[in-house]
């Protein structure tokens, strides 16, 4: 099936060469030059991947990302940001604060670009056919539609953030150490980057967002990782 994907760049030299080169590949392409128009466009569309820059006109690439996590209708789209400028590790690690699943550095290789898209994508897919609902400690989780509740009422995550629950829950009891989060949910190769800020910072998120009662039943083992004790 052809994937649809929103191009988000003002740049229209490189606007133009992402877009003939994903045509070229077999991707629906659906392109604008500022923030504002992404987010209709979005909600018009529903494309299964947003790629943007970060400086934009209108909205930026983060507030963009920020607004999208926030609606229920668009926040599982899986949503990379590319900068030129904004590279220095805290505005990544905001990147993925914000909801990103991926943050890409300029200037780009377009193969490269491809086969960052091609990761998300089947991280997204593999987490969406891991099969059925699960009910642990009060949580209801469904992997396919993408929901969650706590005791019975609806609770919103940001992909990286229900992912890794999901894999928690999935694999409760188990110690989950940070570099195979970091492979898992993010999609990184260990070799090349094993910061354990990046979990750490979502797993607070987390608990945050799933309140005391629930937050206790995810346990940090110190110099291992992490788990979800029952």
């Amino acid at each position: 099936m052809t994937k649809k994907i929103l191009v988000v760049e003002d740049d229209a030299t490189l606007r133009k060469a992402m877009k003939r080169y994903f045509e070229t590949h077999h991707f629906s392409v659906i392109d604008t030059d500022n923030g504002s128009d992404a987010l209709v466009l979005t909600r018009e569309t529903c494309p299964d991947l947003i790629l943007s820059d970060v400086e934009i006109p209108g909205l930026d690439g983060h507030s963009l990302c920020r607004i999208l996590r926030g609606e229920m209708a668009t926040q599982s789209i899986p949503f990379i940001l590319m900068s030129g400028a904004r590279i220095q590790e805290r505005n990544i690690l905001a990147g993925f604060e914000g909801g990103a699943d991926d943050y890409v550095i300029k200037p780009l290789s377009l193969p490269v670009l491809h086969a960052r898209v091609d990761a998300v994508l089947r991280r997204f897919e593999n987490v969406s056919t891991m099969g059925e609902r699960l009910k642990k400690c009060g949580i209801e989780l469904d992997p396919e539609g993408r929901t969650i509740k706590i005791h019975g009422k609806p609770v919103s995550l940001t992909r990286k953030e229900f992912d890794l629950l999901t894999i928690l829950i999935r694999r409760s009891g188990r110690v989950l150490r940070v570099p195979y989060l970091l492979e898992a949910v993010w999609g990184y190769d260990p070799a090349d980057y094993n910061d354990p800020g990046t979990v750490e910072t979502h797993i607070s998120y987390l608990r945050k967002k799933l309140g005391p009662q629930i937050a206790k039943h995810i346990v940090n083992v110190t110099g291992y990782g992490y788990k979800f004790e029952e």
